[in-house]
């Protein structure tokens, strides 16, 4: 019986002794789960910096909840020593609230950065980043779980459908975690709906018992004044005459009835505004708010080209430049610390066309330390050339830009779709993405002139044909209006036809001279328009022509916006540099008020062409790959042009910003055609006479700029044989005239032998017999 009883003892103590150590394994995994539950949640060191984003490649921005989820683990492990016993309905319902958040971050991630394909290569890129660089500084959306996710529901129920089954998946699993059945759910949104379909029909009862009072009390008015009406007519005395007719009778009653349906007059005070101006004797005469240039026959039923006619681009495969990366970083770590310069590598994004590593420097390092490095960094990384934006506007931060192996192409159907997906302005334009994918357009209205430079084959062209296709897909012709010249001949010539065109395609350089001046006398007319109605610019102009036609059909139309694209200013200032720079200026000083704004290009950024009242006036800027610094300079006020890599690379300027990079987007002639093409079907140019030039005017201007028609040709004949001497700067002093002016009429005088030609210093001769005073 003792060795029994010895034996049961034996037995129960290795049991508790192995539950004891099965106790104290699970405390120590406990712990070891809660360190790194801390680590990751504050991101301590390098450790904690891996751990966070090891739950971030899963489930993105929400890696916290999952860590949460994780430390409380641990925390149940360390208090009772053992694995908590959970339901399965639990399980089920934390893993569809997570499934539900993912989905959601990836959503509204993708959103902001309105991209609307490959979302599983751009996530994995932006975590690639962060987990080689040991960074959390960018936002993922919901990791690769959200990103799977995202790209069935984008696909198959587009964005708004995503948004629908992440608010499902999270309301399902909070119903499965707290035991709420569907019938539960069911019964209490029915208690919502019945609650307001009770309040509506209250109100509605409330709405209906206050008319038919208020109808009641004009009704017993109307018994009332028909009582007294009455009674008055009793007691004047009776004639012989027979009885009036019942007809009669209403007649003279019913006037003094207060009908229901007509309002009483305003006062004075309380009239609209479009009252007052409707009055007849305040109406201005017609002439006077009558603009110069409106379409004449507007296109009934007119449709805008769809993006469906745009071909897509196949994305840019861009796996080798990410295996770059992390070499690169380590080069510029290396070549920083080899030049004694202390700065950490805080964010790399990879873009279309370049990469931009970021830095922050250490206390005490300066920028232009970094920034001299500019050569060294270039010839470490074996790199082309590199850019350094220092600091990084609204960052503490130096972005240095290395140029990738492999330009990626970024489709025009995919900006001008990113672009309808949100609220944008009538005149707002998509150029490209910048280095981190973001969308960037260009507000015309608000620029209000852009000058664009750059060489031959860096997307000058291609930029100007994309801001020319997207406002013909998201205008009418009755909302704008082109004006384009083309000295080239060839570039712009695919637009003759459509109805947004004021005038054909100038191709002349005199008549553009012409043209644009035409285009000053426009503005000009618009003016005195709005001058004579009271207002300030055409947006006011347009609000009031749009109150007249709802009060009444006065047969006016809201002025178009104009805008003029200049395809190439140097051969235009070669030709008529004074009188084609005296209209631009014009234009850019007083247009953007008028409605007209001028977009000009040039491939040679000199100052012989881009003049300094041409750079005052027009803020904004637009600079492709240029051959030197210098060009860089005239254009942007700045370097870094010069080390644009051309296929539509380009640094954009805003008045009062610093330039930003941008890849432009592509689209090529087949797309162009294509919408010109949808365009012309719709309707034929209506040019306008007033802005068309002619031959005509051409002959009559190059007659009136010769000497012999010129009004002093004959008073300066007589100064000179008076004087007996002559000088350009003489006749300008004397007859108050311009240099131009003052050097054809002396041009002229010296081929028709009346005066000798310029000897050095010598004063000219002249052969003119001498007229007595």
């Amino acid at each position: 019986m003792a060795a029994k009883k010895s034996g049961k003892r034996t037995s129960k103590r290795k049991k508790t002794a192995a539950a004891q150590k099965q106790i104290f394994s699970e405390r120590v995994v406990g712990l070891i789960l809660g360190v790194v539950s801390l680590f990751g949640i504050f991101h301590l060191g390098y450790l904690g910096v891996l751990i966070a984003n090891a739950f971030r490649l899963l489930i993105g921005d929400a890696y916290l909840i999952g860590i949460g989820l994780l430390l409380l683990f641990s925390i149940y492990l360390l208090i009772y020593g053992k694995e908590p016993q959970i339901k399965p309905r639990y399980w089920g319902g934390i893993l569809l609230i997570i499934l539900g958040i993912s989905l959601g971050l990836e959503a509204i991630f993708f959103n902001k950065l309105d991209l609307h394909n490959d979302f599983i290569g751009v996530t994995w890129q932006y975590l690639a980043n962060d987990i080689v660089g040991a960074s959390l500084g960018t936002a993922v959306g919901g990791g690769m779980i959200g990103a799977l996710l995202y790209t069935g529901t984008n696909f198959l129920l587009a964005q708004l459908g995503s948004y629908l089954i992440s608010l499902l998946l999270i309301g399902a699993g909070l119903c499965m975690v707290f035991g709420i059945s569907l019938q539960q759910v069911a019964q209490f949104f029915g208690k919502i709906g019945l609650v307001c379909w009770n309040g509506i029909k209250l109100i509605a009862g409330k709405l209906k018992n206050a008319a038919g009072t208020a109808k009641d009390s004009l009704q017993d008015a109307a018994e009332k004044r028909k009582a007294a009406a009455i009674e008055k007519t009793d007691d004047q005395p009776e004639e012989k005459e027979e009885p009036a007719d019942p007809t009669d009778l209403k007649e003279e009653v019913e006037p003094l009835v207060a009908p229901e349906d007509k309002e009483l007059p305003k006062p004075v005070s309380e009239r609209d505004a479009t009252d007052v101006w409707n009055h007849e004797t305040e109406k201005p005469e017609e002439s006077t708010i009558k603009p110069t240039l409106h379409p004449s026959s507007s296109i009934e039923n007119y449709q805008l080209p769809p993006v469906s006619l745009l071909q897509d681009v196949a994305p840019t495969d861009q796996s080798q430049e990410r295996k770059e990366i992390k070499h690169n970083q380590e080069v510029l770590r290396q070549t920083l610390k080899s030049f004694g310069v202390d700065a950490e590598l805080k964010n790399t994004i990879l873009g279309p066309s370049v990469t931009k590593y970021e830095l922050h420097p250490a206390i005490g390092v300066k920028v232009s330390k970094i920034v001299n490095l500019t050569d060294d960094l270039a010839l470490a990384l074996a790199a082309k050339d590199i850019r350094i934006e220092a600091p990084i506007p609204g960052k503490s931060l130096i972005g240095i830009e290395v140029p990738n192996k492999k330009v990626a192409t970024i489709s025009f159907k995919d900006v001008i779709s990113a672009e309808h997906k949100r609220p944008h302005q009538l005149l707002e334009v998509p150029l490209g993405r910048d280095v981190s994918g973001k969308l960037i357009t260009l507000d015309i209205t608000k620029t209000p002139h852009l000058l664009i430079a750059g060489a031959t084959g860096s997307g000058k062209s291609v930029a100007i044909n994309g801001i020319i296709t997207s406002l013909l897909m998201n205008c009418t012709p009755d909302e704008v209006k082109l004006m384009l010249v083309d000295p080239k001949k060839v570039e712009l010539g695919v637009y003759n036809g459509i109805p947004h065109l004021i005038s054909p395609v100038v191709t002349e350089s005199k008549k553009a001279a012409i043209s644009l001046n035409k285009l000053v006398a426009e503005m000009e007319r618009r003016y005195e328009t709005f001058a004579n109605v009271g207002v300030r610019n055409i947006d006011g102009y347009n609000r009031l022509i749009k109150n007249q036609q709802a009060s009444m059909d006065t047969g006016e139309k809201p002025m178009p916006y104009i805008v003029g694209i200049v395809d190439e200013l140097a051969d235009l200032m070669m030709v008529s540099s004074n009188e084609v720079e005296g209209a631009i200026i014009r234009i850019a000083q007083m247009g953007r008020a008028a409605g007209i704004h001028m977009i000009i290009a040039t491939q040679r950024p000199s100052v012989d062409v881009i003049t300094g009242l041409i750079k005052a006036n027009v803020p904004s800027r637009m600079a492709f790959a240029v051959s030197s610094g210098t060009d860089s300079r005239t254009i942007l006020d700045q370097n870094g042009a010069e080390k644009l890599l051309g296929r539509g690379d380009m640094l954009f300027k805003l008045v009062g910003k610093k330039p930003i990079r941008v890849q432009g987007a592509f689209i090529s002639d087949e797309d162009v055609e294509k919408v010109v093409s949808f365009v012309k079907e719709q309707g034929t140019a209506d040019y306008d006479d007033n802005l068309a030039v002619s031959d005509e005017e051409v002959q009559a201007t190059q007659d009136g700029n010769d000497s012999d028609s010129d009004p002093l040709f004959e008073q300066v004949i007589d100064f000179i044989q008076r004087e007996q001497k002559v000088s350009i700067s003489l006749l300008q002093r004397r007859f108050k005239i311009g240099y131009n002016r003052a050097a054809r009429i002396v041009d002229d005088l010296t081929e028709k032998g009346m005066v000798g030609p310029q000897e050095g210093s010598k004063p000219r001769k002249v052969y003119l017999p001498k007229k007595e005073e």
